[in-house]
């Protein structure tokens, strides 16, 4: 397996064109489509999304740049001692390195700021949010494949991949021990498929358990299911720092924390719980809350009924995702 083509798609004068950019913009974008499908059948806004895109993505980009040049790159010369000794290459995206983790932290904190500047419903967004990076990353990995990044140990399986000498981190740069007929573990390949899986189990999740689903479970599920095929796959890493002495990176660290703590709050939120979804943190349940629906538990339920009603009636189906008015997708 071996990039057809060069990693610069084409040239406009002096600027030149990556595939690497090309992807990740058609990430962005199809990432965000499918969050404003699923938002839209919430009864909430689609342009909420896209607005909200023009906020986040500066912030998404810088940290996950930074999370890459300083956490993830490894440690010498062709790692951090490359980026310090030219610091202009930092700046230098089109060239590959970035990191989910560090998007996911300075875009979730941009995101939290703009959901309550709107006064939008945070947990129907987050979830919408969780099914839009699943798609993103599936994409986004393609640019991995341009590049000749991502790759892991030497293989020799069908489908391992060729590595130019100019693209390998040591100890692969050592042409010697690793000919240049080497071929090496396509992890960009595996996490797109990982990714994949993800996606659609997500959906058939939300379907299949549409009257137990709560709002802001489908992002409890992303922080389970993509941290834990991270958590592997960051073993055969060949560009990470790894703590000394030790086969664990902070990317484990984090994986780890982020598998343990959705789980436990998934737990906890339906210990117990009746089969059918709680009305709030949806676009009703903050109309009552924001209309002053109060009252004794007899005559708050059928006030909230109604309230209901009404957004189902205005959530209209999304063509590409099937998605109903109980979140169901």
């Amino acid at each position: 397996m071996y990039p057809p083509v060069s990693p610069i798609a084409f040239q406009l004068g002096p600027l030149a064109v990556h595939w690497y950019g090309l992807t990740m913009t058609a990430a962005i974008l199809s990432g965000t489509y499918i969050a404003s499908l699923y938002v839209a059948s919430r009864g909430e806004a689609a342009s909420n999304i896209w607005d909200m895109l023009l906020w986040v993505i500066i912030p998404a980009v810088v940290g996950a740049r930074l999370y890459y040049v300083f956490i993830q790159s490894s440690r010498g010369p062709n790692g951090l001692g490359e980026y310090l000794a030219h610091p202009i290459e930092i700046l230098e995206v089109w060239r590959g390195g970035i990191h989910i983790y560090g998007a996911l932290i300075f875009g979730g904190i941009a995101v939290l700021l703009f959901v309550r500047w709107r006064r939008l419903p945070l947990l129907i967004y987050l979830d919408s949010i969780a099914l839009g990076l699943l798609v993103g990353q599936v994409i986004g990995r393609l640019g991995n494949f341009f590049n000749q990044e991502l790759y892991g140990p030497p293989t020799t399986l069908p489908w391992g991949l060729r590595i130019d000498p100019a693209h390998r981190v040591a100890p692969y740069n050592n042409l010697t021990l690793y000919p240049e007929s080497t071929r090496f573990q396509p992890l960009f390949l595996y996490e797109m498929i990982w990714n994949t899986i993800g996606f659609f189990l997500l959906l058939w999740i939300a379907r299949r358990f549409s009257k137990q689903l709560r709002n802001g479970d489908l992002l409890l599920l992303y922080l389970i299911w993509y941290p834990f095929g991270r958590f592997f796959l960051e073993f055969m890493r060949s560009d990470s720092w790894f703590f000394p002495g030790t086969p664990f990176n902070l990317v484990h660290l984090l994986s780890a924390i982020s598998v343990i703590t959705a789980s436990t709050i998934l737990y906890l939120r339906h210990r117990g719980t009746p089969a059918a979804q709680q009305p709030w943190g949806t676009r009703s349940a903050q109309l009552a809350q924001d209309n002053g629906v109060q009252g004794s538990k007899g005559d708050e339920e059928p006030q909230l009924a109604e309230l209901n009603s009404t957004d189902a009636s205005n959530a209209t189906p999304v063509d590409g995702i099937a998605i109903d008015g109980t979140g169901g997708v």
